[in-house]
């Protein structure tokens, strides 16, 4: 299996999908994760479902789908290890999202939460 640097180094879509307490389910899409080792990654959240539902249920799964067609891609079981609201991490999620997105969609990354990956299989 490649490297989770690798995995995310092309562009494509990916899908974090979340549960409540009483399993709802949540989908949303997230842009690549930052990859901060091997076997952990993070992503910036505004407050929504996503974020509500993972202090609910520490468990979440996160697809990606390489490129713009096809069906090269992971599929990424991940356990929540910590939620950050400030600090370094925050403020380098925040530039990086100012500098693909947009300010506002910036301004409004209020966290940045870090998984465990604990199993990574092929889209298909």
């Amino acid at each position: 299996m490649k490297s989770l640097a690798d995995l995310f180094a092309s562009e494509g879509l990916g899908v974090l999908a979340t549960s409540s307490h009483d399993g709802t389910v949540n989908t949303a899409v997230y842009s690549r994760p930052h990859v901060i080792d091997q076997t952990t990654l993070a992503w910036g959240m505004t407050e929504g479902r996503t974020i509500t539902n993972i202090r609910q249920n520490p468990h979440a799964s996160f697809l990606f789908r390489q490129g713009s067609h096809g069906y090269v891609g992971v599929r990424i079981t991940l356990d929540l290890l910590r939620i950050e609201e400030e600090g370094t991490m925050l403020a380098l999620v925040r530039a990086r999202t100012a500098e693909v997105v947009s300010p506002a969609a910036a301004a409004a990354v209020r966290y940045v939460a870090h998984f465990a990956v604990k199993e990574i299989r092929t889209l298909v």
